[in-house]
């Protein structure tokens, strides 16, 4: 009935469109309160001018004052259909028509809570306490207050009357505790009674209980009483109230009809044309669905057409693209539900199919014939398996490429023993069934030629097999450079977005009906602005965007995401074109990885092929068959060994170890056999040396003189010319005449042997330059134990060791000493710079030999000391002149020069004899002191001095000591 202050009701009507009103500011939503104006007339006083010329809300021609709102409080407060009040509390009943109901609150009325006053009350808060302050200070002013203190003093004391419990804020009848202490159970414990006493307390409650509603009700008038003008002030301010809400109710009806025709004549046209535009819109992209889900459902047939072609990559990406749109553009469709099930499904099938298919490939490259021609087969088809196993991360396909190169290796082999044992008569195949056996039966020539054939195969197998996965490798290296072209085309895109996202341009739509305005207007009908921003959003060189929020043309189709996966045309190596998409998932690490295990996958070839081969060797080398080859066969078989080799590192580019470690371990076994050889031989011929100078064959002395400038080669044989020239008592090493053994010339080429062996078969240098060290060692040992220890007289026979083997056998040892650092310099050319220090073998094989030279002539001048001990201690000095001691001296002296000048050099015989003539000088002089003959002109040195001016002339007439500087005034003791 009251009226808010703050607010006024709104009129509510049953159309969608409300009226709001706009809200004022809110320094102007709190003012003052001020009272309603008095609209409803008032009692007619006989002045017209009082009464209220505003129409009023009651019908009734009488004006209403307020003396017609007399009433009974109490009367309207209890039910007045009821004649009396029921005996029975229980059968007491509220008004049919009073129901407590729930006020709806307002959509219109903001919701008041306590937040709302904490700033008044921390206004008002010590405004209040200064308040309670002056009231307490404060007393009485006039008689009014006391009166009304009188009254309020006795309306509490009539209603402390009333018990507490109804006084309660939370009392409620149905809590059992508050029923049982306001009707106790004792006084209705029967039904009809059972005497006049419980009937009389029924009847003392009921009238206590009504006592009590007595009081409340006074005081209730009491408080209305003391408040009724500022009620009837309320009530009659409804009547201006109600005046306002009719005015208003009219000024919403016209506006209403005002807005009607408005939206009649202005709006319902262009917002027809918009919603068929829009219509128009929606049909378009319904068509282009139809056609997109057309589209899709020929996807299975197509991918069917295109496995018949064997075009998996084609197949692929159809696949992709398709599931993409049921994805995106065509999601929730009942009709296509399991399309992509079956698509997922189709999609492993592929995959199994380019496995096999790549298997196939694989077989049918690898064995082909082996001729020269080298073509890669049908390199598309390679190109597009590879591709689709690429875009299917099937990573390790090369591994089926391997394991064929394994079995096809074995089939090389196999396939040229069949077809060399049948050409050969000899082997009857139904008696020797395995092959094994049937290729041990084969000669040296048959078997050579089998193991280059062979080879040759391997080689031609070797260079198919690097043109296959150089294919292989370079498709995955465009792959890897089509990543990185994405990579640097998507940096300089997020450049370009960078600097266009600093330009803001803001379009603004329109929402109707929950759509944006940009719905309803084709992309020629966009408003300038909107139509500059969206066209550089959308500039693409190939195709518009076709989306769900715009409007495309009836020839544009749906296109689905996949259709931004650019694709690129590449050129393989051998001329195939092929289109590389942008939705090859691979990593740089993974392709990286892949090229390397692919150029794996060609040296595990080289060393399959080599592996093979290996296998082949041993099978044949099993019955000692290498072991048996001589130097020749040897030689060529290393060297056929060693070709096939490099040429596997040329195609390759990697060294494989097996066969080079069986071509080493075969050849171990050739330089011991080799080397034993020989080292017998030299034995044996040693053994039966006799150590005397024996003719040069023409042969040896080319053999000799083959070896020019450090170079060491067998000279080829010429039988015809070395008949016809006869052999040579020296031999000529380099202007210098060499007495030798037949021994010595064998042990000459012997070391050629070596050298030349190190030629032919590189990977031994370093076994032979032991062994021949070895070998040197031995001559020279055993030839030291023959001559210098006398083992010749036991082993040959000799009667004695002469000076002439003596001096033979020196200049042997200097022969091989002359050829020591030519051997040396031969083998440090071809032997690595961290195996140098086995040079130092040679140096120690030089000294050894400069120290048994040493020792021969050491020898010489031991034999001819003895000869003049025993001859000198026996001189005496008489006559005749010449003495028979000189003479005899002179005689051996003689001997000993006739045996080793034609041996040894002029300038190694006038050293030696210098040390002779010095031994001679010292026994001398030792037998003149003890003559006592002294350098004093006298008769016995006359005669001394007549001898050995005879010594000196003898000794200086020998061949090539004519100019000897012998010194004899040594001979005397010099005076002191």
């Amino acid at each position: 009935m009251a009226s808010s202050h703050s607010s006024s009701p709104v009129p509510q009507t049953n159309s969608s469109d409300a009226f709001f009103k706009k809200e004022v500011d809110a320094t102007k939503r709190f003012r003052p309160v001020q009272s309603l104006p008095d609209v409803c007339p008032k009692e007619p006083t006989g002045n017209p001018n009082n009464l209220h010329d505003s129409p009023s809300l009651v019908v009734d021609q009488q004006r209403w004052t307020i003396y017609h709102s007399k009433v009974n409080l109490p009367a309207a407060l209890n039910d007045p259909r009821l004649a009396k009040r029921e005996s029975d509390f229980f059968t007491k009943t509220w008004g049919v028509d009073f129901v407590d109901t729930e006020v709806t609150p307002s959509f219109y009325l903001p919701q008041i809570t306590k937040e709302h006053f904490a700033l008044y009350q921390q206004e008002i808060t010590p405004r209040e306490k200064v308040h309670e302050r002056c009231k307490n200070i404060g007393t009485p002013k006039d008689t009014f207050d006391r009166t009304l203190l009188h009254t309020h003093d006795k309306s509490r004391t009539d209603l402390e009357q009333v018990p507490k419990i109804f006084m309660k804020p939370d009392f409620a009848l149905e809590d059992s505790l508050t029923f049982n202490a306001v009707l106790p159970w004792s006084h209705f414990s029967t039904a009809g009674g059972k005497g006049n006493r419980d009937a009389a307390s029924s009847k003392l409650l009921q009238e206590k209980l009504s006592h009590y509603l007595d009081i409340v009700e006074v005081n209730i008038a009491h408080q209305i009483s003391l408040r009724s003008e500022a009620f009837f002030h309320a009530m009659t301010s409804q009547h201006e109230l109600q005046d306002y809400l009719r005015k208003t109710s009219q000024a919403v009806k016209l506006l209403r009809e005002k807005i009607a025709k408005i939206d009649k004549v202005m709006c319902e046209g262009s917002l027809r044309v918009l919603r068929l535009s829009l219509t128009r819109n929606n049909c378009i992209k319904a068509y282009n669905k139809l056609k997109l889900m057309a589209t899709v459902h020929q996807t299975q047939p197509t991918v069917q057409l295109l496995l018949s072609t064997s075009e998996y990559v084609g197949a692929l990406d159809l696949i992709a693209t398709t599931q993409e749109v049921l994805q995106q553009e065509l999601q929730g469709i009942h009709s296509f539900r399991h399309l992509g099930s079956q698509l997922c499904e189709l999609e492993k099938l592929i995959d199994k199919m380019m496995i096999a298919e790549f298997s196939t490939y694989a077989r049918n490259d690898l064995n082909r014939p082996l001729e020269d021609d080298c073509q890669i087969l049908e390199e598309e088809r390679l190109v597009s398996l590879v591709f689709g196993l690429l875009k299917q991360r099937k990573l390790n396909f090369y591994e089926i490429y391997g394991d064929e190169m394994i079995n096809t290796a074995k089939n090389i082999i196999k396939q040229c023993v069949v077809n060399t044992v049948s050409q050969i008569e000899e082997i009857d195949t139904e008696v020797v069934v395995k092959l094994a056996d049937q290729m041990r039966m084969m000669n040296f020539p048959q078997w050579f030629d089998l193991l280059k054939n062979i080879f040759s195969k391997f080689t031609i197998f070797l260079k198919r097999v690097k043109a296959t996965l150089n294919t292989i490798r370079s498709v995955v290296f465009l792959v890897l450079d089509k990543n990185q072209k994405n990579r640097d085309l998507e940096d300089t895109l997020q450049k370009n977005s960078a600097k266009e996202s600093m330009v803001d341009s803001e379009v603004a739509y329109l929402t109707h009906e929950g759509m944006f305005i940009s719905d309803a207007f084709g992309d020629g009908e966009l408003p300038a602005g909107a139509a500059d921003s969206a066209s550089q959003r959308n500039t693409s060189p190939n195709s518009e965007p076709c989306s769900s929020d715009s409007v495309s043309e009836p020839e544009c189709t749906t296109d689905s995401s996949s259709s931004k996966e650019h694709t690129s045309s590449s050129v393989t190596p051998g001329g195939v074109e092929m289109m590389i998409s942008d939705d090859m998932k691979l990593t740089d690490l993974e392709l990286v990885r892949l090229a390397n295990n692919i150029q794996e996958l060609l040296y595990n070839a080289s060393d399959i092929c080599h592996d093979r081969s290996v296998k082949f060797l041993m099978a044949r080398a099993k019955d000692g068959f290498l072991e048996k080859l001589n130097s020749n066969e040897f030689v060529t078989l290393s060297r056929l060994m060693e070709g096939f080799i490099l040429d596997t590192e040329q195609i390759c580019g990697r060294k494989s170890m097996s066969l080079r470690g069986a071509l080493q371990s075969q050849a171990n076994r050739f330089v011991n056999r080799f080397h034993e050889e020989r080292k017998t031989k030299l034995s044996l011929l040693l053994d039966n040396e006799r150590w005397k100078q024996a003719e040069v064959p023409a042969e040896f002395q080319d053999l000799v003189d083959s070896v020019s400038d450090g170079r060491i080669s067998l000279p080829e044989k010429k039988p015809t010319a070395t008949e016809e020239r006869k052999p040579a008592e020296f031999l000529i090493v380099e202007g210098q005449k060499y007495a030798t053994v037949g021994t010595v010339l064998l042990l000459i080429r012997i070391i050629l042997e070596y050298c030349q062996c190190v030629d032919n078969i590189p990977s031994i240098t370093t076994d032979m330059l032991t062994r021949l060290s070895d070998l040197l060692k031995y001559f020279n040992s055993r030839s030291c134990q023959l001559v210098l220890g006398a083992g010749a007289l036991q082993v040959v026979g000799l009667k004695t060791i002469t000076t002439k083997n003596l001096a033979l056998s020196s200049r042997c040892l200097q022969l091989i000493v002359h050829y020591i650092p030519i051997i040396r310099a031969h083998f440090e050319a071809r032997l690595q710079p961290k195996q140098f220090s086995m040079l130092r073998h040679f140096d120690h094989i030089t000294k050894d030999y400069h120290d048994h030279i040493a020792e021969i002539s050491a020898k010489l001048v031991a034999i001819m000391d003895s000869l003049f001990d025993k001859l000198l201690s026996k001189y005496e000095v008489k006559a005749p002149v010449p003495s028979a001691c000189f003479r005899n001296i002179c005689k051996q002296m003689a001997k000993m020069h006739e045996a080793i000048y034609d041996l040894l050099p002029e300038e190694q015989t006038q050293m030696l004899f210098l040390r002779i003539n010095a031994s001679y000088k010292l026994h001398l002089k030792r037998q003149l002191a003890h003559l006592n003959v002294v350098n004093d002109g006298g008769p016995l040195n006359g005669l001394v001095t007549s001898d050995v001016a005879f010594y000196t002339g003898n000794l200086q007439a020998l061949k090539g000591l004519n100019n000897l500087d012998l010194n004899m005034a040594e001979i005397w003791e010099q005076k002191r």
